[in-house]
């Protein structure tokens, strides 16, 4: 369909469409962060602590690599480090966005990306290869997402330290399987098995030979170096 027709536009109609399109994943988001929230309360953060990360930062990967850091003094420096590092591959989301947010105003462009997850981006990027151009899609996918992980974190914090054991429950692979589901779950992510598998054999290297949380930061950096190494062709297939 030709974007001269059909231009970009973002409207309420949209914004429900994409939260609709993004609750089934939205639903197990919850159990995500439910399993953050307990995590969070065994890690020793307070309630408030926990939740103003989930309502502010909402950046799942890097939430659980900072409870690894989290202890007395705070590494600021490192959690920050950490932190770019493992967002990096956001830089790449973004850029096969933006010919669909190049005719925005530079303002509501970056207002657009402040809920961007790997989820929305992927469905939001398929819905634009079928000829939409409603913004409103991928800002209701986040919109769902982020109200998923809150309640979810919520919902761990409450019930957190009653569960003296998650790994009877599974909580503690839920991570695992959602990033997992990221490497295999569709095709615009497909190529990104690469960086996935590079980062993790280099936080394994890291974790045997170098000093405790370093290999976190191993592994993002690699992973996202690979990424920005790939082939510019595949990028250019999925923003086309």
């Amino acid at each position: 369909m030709n974007s001269k027709e059909n231009p970009t536009r973002l409207d309420r109609t949209g914004t429900w469409k994409g939260i609709r399109l993004m609750l089934p994943l939205a639903a197990f988001t919850v159990a995500f962060g439910l399993a953050f929230g307990v995590a969070a309360v065994h890690q020793g953060l307070a309630d408030w602590e926990a939740m103003l990360m989930s309502l502010f930062v909402f950046a799942a990967p890097s939430q659980f690599a900072a409870l690894e850091l989290w202890h007395s003094p705070l590494p600021l420096l490192a959690l920050a480090a950490i932190t770019l590092a493992i967002h990096t591959r956001h830089m790449l989301m973004s850029a096969a966005l933006y010919p669909w947010l190049k005719p925005l105003p530079r303002r509501q462009q970056f207002a657009m990306v402040i809920l961007l997850t790997d989820s929305n981006w992927a469905m939001a990027l398929g819905e634009y290869h079928r000829g939409e151009r409603n913004l409103g899609v991928l800002l209701g996918g986040g919109i769902a997402l982020w109200s998923a992980w809150v309640v979810g974190t919520a919902i761990g914090l409450v019930f957190g330290g009653g569960i003296t054991e998650p790994e009877r429950f599974g909580l503690d692979v839920i991570m695992l399987c959602f990033l997992l589901m990221i490497v295999v779950g569709g095709k615009p992510q497909a190529i990104m098995a690469i960086p996935w598998l590079a980062a993790a054999i280099s936080a394994m290297m890291a974790y045997w030979w170098l000093p405790p949380y370093l290999h976190v930061m191993v592994g993002a950096l690699t992973g996202g170096v690979v990424a920005v190494l790939l082939p510019g062709r595949w990028f250019r297939g999925a923003s086309s």
